[in-house]
């Protein structure tokens, strides 16, 4: 199983990214959290701060199994105006997975095309920012290679629809009881 990747920008929101990195680690996968930044240490949207494992700069991405966006203002706007995460999430869709939570289906994703005429869910009020997208209205849609969520109450079933998606269903549900 390959590396999966949690991308910190300033003003994520906490609870998607940790949730999602607690439920993949206890699963057993190997998830590490990346800061967009110059610097280890990330706020998050309601002043927590977190202390990345990874620099994005220094990091070599080759063949991740999941990137994974959390969601969170400004943390989604801050991770769409960051160009080399958008290349490497335009490159990761052409056969990789991809998962994105709350805003960042709208913000991060839909404006790359990835979500293009498919089913999505995003956090209420964003639905216009995904004009290509199936929009629906659900706390999480998972597909084989694209997991969206709607928001901070749904960051448990997402990450368990991240494992149940890479490690199956029992794995899921064992982690999730």
């Amino acid at each position: 199983m390959n590396t999966s990747y949690i991308f910190l920008a300033p003003g994520f929101e906490e609870i998607e990214a940790l949730t999602v990195l607690d439920v993949m680690r206890r699963a057993g996968m190997d998830v590490k959290t990346v800061s967009i930044t110059d610097d280890y240490t990330v706020a998050g949207a309601h002043g927590a701060a977190v202390k990345a494992d990874l620099l994005y700069d220094k990091t070599d991405f080759i063949t991740p199994e999941w990137l994974i966006i959390p969601g969170g203002m400004p943390g989604a706007r801050n991770l769409s105006e960051f160009a080399p995460l958008n290349t490497l999430l335009v490159n990761q869709a052409q056969s990789g997975k991809i998962a994105a939570i709350c805003a960042a289906p709208a913000v991060v994703l839909a404006p790359l095309g990835i979500l293009d005429g498919k089913e999505a869910t995003c956090y209420p009020g964003f639905e216009e920012g995904m004009p290509n997208a199936i929009r629906r209205d659900a706390p999480v849609i998972a597909l084989d290679r694209l997991i969206t969520a709607n928001g901070p109450s749904s960051a448990l079933r997402f990450a368990l629809a991240i494992v149940a998606n890479s490690m199956g269903e029992s794995v899921a549900q064992e982690v999730g009881s």
